[in-house]
């Protein structure tokens, strides 16, 4: 993934990680990628696009700890975290957890 990941667009690079999360913890009820990179303008990794947010809603979280559930998603983009992504904000709900949000 990573040299596909440096080579594509915003789009892409937020479609590939959606598709790898997707992968690494279905079923996922929810998904959102954000490319913050022009938030970061001049700082290290804002040019290649690297700044991300990811908002997820998986049944895989359930019972685990927020470091636990970053280090799921972690592991599902690490080679794309190695080359490609500077920067990724993590929010991780389990479906309960996000039903109960004040909307």
């Amino acid at each position: 993934m990573s040299d596909l990941f440096m080579h594509a667009t915003t789009a892409e690079r937020a479609a590939l990680i959606e598709a790898r999360l997707t992968a690494a913890l279905a079923p996922v009820e929810s998904i959102r990628i954000t490319d913050d990179s022009a938030q970061h303008a001049g700082h290290a990794g804002a040019a290649a696009g690297g700044h991300f947010s990811v908002t997820i809603v998986a049944a895989a979280f359930a019972g685990r700890p927020r470091v636990a559930r970053h280090r799921m998603v972690y592991d599902a983009l690490a080679d794309a975290m190695q080359r490609g992504i500077h920067a990724l904000a993590i929010t991780a709900y389990t479906p309960e957890e996000f039903a109960s949000l004040p909307r």
